[in-house]
């Protein structure tokens, strides 16, 4: 099985993480949603605060870079969930190096907004190029800080 086991040492020691493998025909899209989901579950019944929102706002992001992934990238890519501190890491590693730009706003567009999604959700966005392609990384809030 691709799937790695959440990793830790102890109760809530980090990085927790977890990985998938991804089938260029798109048939693990389902697979990664339910891997953040019971990810998420790990690291709440490890001690570590996850707010109730959070869930689906990751299963979104996870399900939009999974997609476009098997979409636009020909060759393997991998999923990797980690946990640093109050920050969930959802990366996406792929073998197109051609970094996603997000469209200008346009009223009429359908489809295409998975970029615009991800940024408006996530706390962070990053795109890097890597040797074999990119790596894009969204930085999700495990749970809201108070000012």
């Amino acid at each position: 099985m691709d799937e790695s086991s959440v990793e830790s040492g102890g109760a809530v020691d980090l990085p927790l993480e977890a990985c998938l493998a991804l089938e260029p025909d798109g048939s693990r899209i389902a697979q990664a949603r339910h891997l953040a989901a019971a990810f998420l579950t790990t690291v709440a019944d490890s001690g570590i605060a996850v707010a109730a929102d959070t869930v689906q706002i990751v299963q979104l992001i996870v399900s939009e870079l999974v997609t476009n992934a098997r979409k636009y990238a020909p060759g393997p890519a991998l999923l990797h969930l980690r946990v640093t501190g109050p920050l969930l890491q959802v990366e996406i590693h792929d073998s197109n190096p051609v970094a996603p730009t997000a469209k200008a706003p346009d009223p009429n567009r359908v489809g295409q907004h998975g970029l615009e999604i991800i940024a408006a959700l996530a706390h962070a966005l990053t795109v890097e190029q890597t040797p074999d392609g990119k790596r894009i990384t969204a930085d999700i809030l495990l749970y809201s800080v108070a000012a």
